[in-house]
């Protein structure tokens, strides 16, 4: 019984991680759109490029790690 809740749960945490993920790559963008400090560009390129694969494989809890390393080089 738990099992098959966890189970009906996944596909909707997945949901979830994708939206975040999709999130944090338009939030990285943007900062990049806004011309941040020279040494903060190459992290946050570096940044967008993990989580942009990480998205396109499917791989969203490895994509909000990229995206929270980019948080991170903006202080949020």
């Amino acid at each position: 019984m738990v099992v098959a809740g966890l189970l009906l749960a996944t596909p909707s945490c997945a949901a979830d991680d994708a939206s975040a993920c999709a999130e944090g790559i338009a939030m990285i963008r943007d900062a990049l759109a806004l011309n941040p400090p020279d040494p903060s560009v190459p992290k946050l390129r570096k940044a967008l490029r993990a989580a942009e694969r990480e998205q396109k494989e499917g791989e969203f809890d490895e994509c909000l790690d990229a995206v929270a390393d980019a948080r991170k080089v903006l202080g949020r």
